[in-house]
């Protein structure tokens, strides 16, 4: 098995690798580059759906650097540098994660330098953004894929690398982690073993074992022993994931 990271080894480039859930949205981002600018943007949606990936340019991990001296040195010092082409594009990955008093020094760049950048945010949770970057900005919600389409790309990956695989096996992975696709390809790469994709059995795809035992008591009706098992395995801080990610699917 080949050492690179498949996340990273088919993370798309362009509009046309890019999974989007319907071509309505494929067709709004399109539109974005045949006409050579963008709006400020919001991009919302779950973990690993592919918000980062479409929006990249420049890469600011805005849930380490949250408070205000960030957006005071690093953002205000680029946007104040010359633009290259129409306009320089600043990244804003998890924004959610940036302090109500970062966002409102953000939102004084982003009426400063409205004519030379464009700002993009990524977050996880929407409503953890403030109103006036809510306003300044157009809204694009990622939604998850279709279970099937999902499916589909995992398997594309694994034909691409000459890996076997058993239906069942992968159907089961897909379902303990959708709708988180990137977690999904780092569980089926760590799961190969000999050509075959197996049933993880190391501490990294613990959880999506875990999980596809919860999975089987629920469907068999047998609640009691699925809240046990929850309980048996999961981190008090991990609950909350956990039933957010039973009521997706």
């Amino acid at each position: 098995m080949a050492k690179d990271l498949w996340v990273e080894t088919y993370r798309p480039t362009t509009v046309k690798e890019y999974v989007f859930k319907d071509n309505t949205q494929r067709k709004q981002v399109q539109n974005w580059i045949n006409d050579g600018g963008i709006p400020h943007l919001l991009f919302s949606g779950s973990p690993g759906t592919g918000k980062t990936t479409i929006a990249k340019v420049l890469y600011i991990n805005a849930s380490r650097d949250n408070g205000v001296e960030m957006i005071r040195k690093k953002i205000t010092a680029f946007s104040e540098t010359m633009p290259w082409g129409a306009f320089k594009v600043i990244l804003l990955d998890e924004a959610d994660h940036i302090s109500p008093e970062g966002q409102a020094a953000l939102r004084g760049v982003m009426e400063q330098y409205h004519a030379s950048v464009r700002f993009i945010l990524t977050c996880n949770y929407p409503n953890m953004i403030i109103p006036a970057l809510h306003s300044r900005c157009q809204g694009f919600h990622i939604d998850k894929l279709d279970q099937d389409d999902f499916t589909v790309r995992v398997a594309e990956i694994l034909a691409d690398n000459n890996v076997n695989f058993d239906i069942d096996t992968l159907d089961a992975m897909v379902r303990a982690n959708y709708p988180d696709l990137r977690k999904t390809i780092n569980t089926v790469q760590m799961s190969i073993a000999d050509n075959l994709l197996q049933k993880p059995v190391d501490d990294s795809g613990a959880s999506a074992v875990w999980r596809m035992e919860m999975i089987d008591l629920f469907k068999a009706g047998d609640i009691k022993k699925a809240r046990q098992l929850i309980v048996s395995k999961a981190r008090a801080d991990e609950y909350n994931e956990i039933y957010t990610w039973l009521y997706r699917n």
